[in-house]
């Protein structure tokens, strides 16, 4: 389709022009004599009304030149006359005389045309005469053969005059410039030839290069092409029309570059990353190469320093991507530029040569020094160098880089902030979690600890391997409803607070019960605490195994029950009945018992080992027991495959794994003597004590041994009623311990000089590591640990019978 549809219509002849105005022959009287079509196309009257009648009659009003006086001027003569049409409506006309001689008399060429249309020519003609004079729009044409045949004054100016490029293909004129609006052909040449052969213009095309006038500066022009035809539609050739661009097109290209840094420069929470984001952005729209200057103390999270000197002991970042960035250290005299803009605060223009230090390697012509400013703070200095683009930095320019440079000194001082507070979070991970098992010999340990907040490394979940009287472990695992340090904090208080609950030897329902209402009750003491109010989401269980009888118990608060897999390789989900989350109270726990044979593998999870995006919690524990069927394998090597098998992408929920791999105390190592309630039996208790360790090659411990034994037995005749039970134990330290029916515990005091007893428990306590009671359904039961002399690691390895598949390392 046509875009001008009335482009024909144009004419650009002359009103005046014979082809178009009226003309008439008028005699020496002012008669008419001659009447041409023309004439009658403008006034309507036909040649046979005007012939021979005065010319006056044409008049629509009595002006002061009258056709008569006119005609006897013999001199060419100009003037604007109203006419009356033969429709009666008057026409004002720009009326010409030319005095004619010729045989037979004189007489007048009239020439009439409408001013209106008269008027409207001659402003075209001005209009024409300012494009080719005045117009900063440069007009170019070129003939079929692509030659240069005109160009107006605008054309002239960027060539530095048109004469030597009359008769030059367009090629000539701009010989490195370039097309850099895609989407047509590559090159002037193809773009001329498609018009000429199509007559369909291209409007709008980007052309980058140097004018011959200015070739220092690089123009950016819109260029568009039309085909000229002649009357009869013959290509006549092309013209061009140039627009100089190059203020809109950069602003256009800065706003374009801080779009883009808006999205790339600080989307990371990295420095080193965030400084290439700077460069990448830059280079080479603004800049030939960007440096980077901070201070070690911002690569460490910290502040940078205020009172050293500017400039002083910096670290450069310089490449061409994250990955290739390297780091040297650099410093720079007072009297630098770039220690003026680190000390004032302000960009500063350095057009000194200098010779490259990145990757560039050439000598830039031209730096602009920036300092990172952020929070009010001087973090580093960002340097922009040019040794490509010949062109100096700008005012506009350096507003850009100035801008950039703000961008980046906000990613890096959130970077900074956010290694700082990662640093914490790291540090509150290591006092959270449990980062080396405690040595015992009830089980052998593996764990991993998945927070789904990766980015701060900590979580809700938690998990704790708890070394108990008797030579018993409690296992435990737990967890917080949500994500990152506030369910860390509270995951860290249960933790601490299940510990301490575990060292009073509650069995597990007596501990979750507890557990469960100190989190109610802080809930409701603190309600507007935030980290309180995450905690009523809490889910927990809790287990004691018994090396000695091979008894597990545990109990559950809302937590997934354990899987066990035993020495046979069969695997089962446990049949515990789990109780409410802890906090809401109202149901009891329940305590589930379960004898588990020598090198037997139990899983204890949270959730999000067994659930995931897009994966109900069953398929989880499905593939979970698959896993444990290989349950001979190290523990190491089932975490990793019990993890790996976890859905791809960011986790939806912190998961937490504790595997452990049961062992028993040989029957050699446990020693049991029912006494009693007799005082002579204690005599029997050190006795058997003494042999007892002679036999277990303990000699040097047998007096301090048979004190402490006889202190507790004596203790437990006087106080308790029915029989006694001492049990010694050789484990990692030797236990003494003495049970009897009776639920009251001693107290530790301190006895005055008169008194005749209360001395024993504090002999205990002096003689021992540790020692304390623990309750039973028939009474209790009071233990003390006593250290070992040292002893070859074979014989201490020797205490525990397993599987035979080893021991597992436990890694952090």
């Amino acid at each position: 389709m046509d875009r001008f549809p009335k482009a024909a219509d144009v004419d650009f002849h002359s009103p005046v022009d014979p082809s178009k105005a009226a003309i008439a022959v008028l005699d020496d009287d002012g008669r008419v004599t001659g009447w041409g079509p023309s004439a009658q196309r403008l006034l309507g009257h036909t040649a046979e009304e005007m012939l021979g009648r005065p010319a006056v009659q044409l008049l629509a009003t009595v002006s002061g030149q009258r056709p008569a006086a006119l005609c006897k001027a013999h001199r060419t003569r100009s003037t604007v006359l109203d006419l009356r049409h033969r429709d009666g409506h008057t026409l004002r006309a720009a009326v010409t005389f030319s005095p004619l001689s010729r045989q037979g008399g004189d007489a007048v060429v009239v020439v009439a045309a409408d001013l209106g249309a008269l008027r409207s020519w001659e402003a075209q003609l001005a209009l024409l005469q300012e494009l080719n004079t005045e117009s900063p729009m440069g007009l170019t044409m070129y003939d079929t053969e692509m030659r240069v045949v005109w160009g107006n004054t605008s054309t002239e100016l960027e060539l530095g005059g048109i004469a030597p490029y009359i008769g030059q293909p367009a090629a000539a004129l701009f010989p490195e410039g370039e097309f850099i609006t895609r989407h047509h052909p590559p090159t002037e040449e193809e773009v001329m030839e498609q018009v000429l052969s199509t007559g369909e213009p291209i409007i709008g095309m980007h052309y980058r290069g140097r004018a011959p006038a200015d070739p220092v500066r690089e123009h950016v022009w819109s260029c568009s092409y039309y085909r000229m035809v002649d009357a009869r539609g013959e290509p006549l050739g092309l013209f061009e029309e140039s627009v100089d661009i190059t203020d809109r097109y950069r602003a256009q290209e800065r706003l374009s570059l801080l779009v883009r840094a808006g999205k790339r420069i600080g989307a990371s929470l990295d420095v080193r990353r965030t400084a290439a984001e700077l460069a990448d952005v830059a280079v080479p729209q603004l800049a030939d190469e960007v440096l980077v200057d901070l201070p070690p103390a911002v690569f460490e999270g910290r502040q940078p320093p205020t009172g050293s000197a500017p400039g002083h002991s910096l670290l450069r970042m310089h490449g061409r991507g994250p990955e290739e960035f390297r780091t040297s250290p650099v410093s720079y005299p007072p009297s630098s530029p770039q220690a003026m803009s680190l000390a004032t605060g302000r960009s500063v223009v350095d057009t000194a040569p200098r010779e490259g230090v990145g990757d560039a390697g050439s000598a830039a012509h031209s730096s602009l020094f920036v300092p990172l400013l952020a929070r009010g703070a001087v973090l580093g200095l960002a340097t922009f160098r040019r040794s490509v683009n010949p062109d100096p930095f700008g005012s506009e320019e350096q507003t850009l880089a100035v801008e950039l440079a703000e961008r980046a000194a906000v990613g890096i001082d959130n970077a900074r902030r956010y290694a700082r507070e990662h640093g914490a979070a790291l540090v509150l991970q290591r006092s959270l979690l449990p980062q080396h098992m405690p040595e015992q010999s009830a089980v052998d340990v593996a764990y991993r600890y998945l927070p789904a907040d990766s980015r701060v490394g900590v979580g809700g979940d938690w998990f704790d391997v708890i070394p108990l009287s008797g030579a018993r472990v409690g296992l435990t695992v737990g967890d917080v409803v949500g994500h990152g340090v506030h369910a860390a904090a509270a995951m860290g208080r249960l933790r601490a607070t299940v510990r301490t609950l575990a060292q009073l030897d509650l069995d597990p329902a007596e501990l979750l019960t507890r557990l469960d209402d100190l989190v109610a009750q802080g809930s409701e003491s603190a309600a507007d605490d935030e980290l309180d109010g995450e905690a009523l989401g809490v889910t927990c269980l809790y287990a004691i195994y018994d090396p000695i009888s091979g008894r597990c118990v545990w109990s559950s608060a809302g937590h997934p029950p354990p899987i066990v897999s035993d020495a046979g390789g069969s695997v089962a989900l446990s049949a515990v009945a789990p109780g409410p989350p802890l906090g809401l109270g109202g149901l009891p726990y329940e305590n589930v018992e379960l004898e588990l044979p020598s090198g037997s593998v139990v899983a204890i999870f949270t959730d999000g080992v067994v659930e995931g995006r897009g994966q109900d919690i069953d398929a989880g524990i499905d593939r979970l027991t698959q896993v444990l069927t290989w349950q001979r394998s190290p523990l190491e090597e089932l975490c990793d495959r019990a993890l790996s098998v976890l859905p791809p992408g960011p986790q939806a929920d912190d998961a937490a794994l504790l595997l452990v791999r049961t062992r028993r105390l040989d029957s050699d190592r446990v020693v049991d003597l029912e006494l009693p309630p007799d005082p002579a039996m204690v005599t029997r208790a050190r006795t058997l004590t003494e042999r007892q360790l002679e036999t277990w090659g303990l000699c040097e411990l047998s007096f301090t041994a048979a004190l402490v034994v006889s202190e507790l037995v004596t203790n437990a005749i006087r106080y308790a009623a029915g029989p006694v039970v001492l049990r010694l134990i050789r484990d990692r330290q030797l236990l003494c311990e003495v049970s009897d029916g009776a639920h009251t515990a001693p107290h530790l005091r301190r006895a005055r000089r008169d008194d005749e007893g209360g001395r024993g428990l504090f002999l205990v306590a002096q003689l021992s590591q540790r020692w304390g009671t623990r309750y039973t359904a028939s009474g209790k039961t009071i233990w003390a640990g006593l250290a070992l002399p040292e002893a070859p690691a074979d014989a201490r390895s020797g205490a525990v019978r397993s599987d035979g598949v080893g021991r597992d390392a436990v890694a952090g």
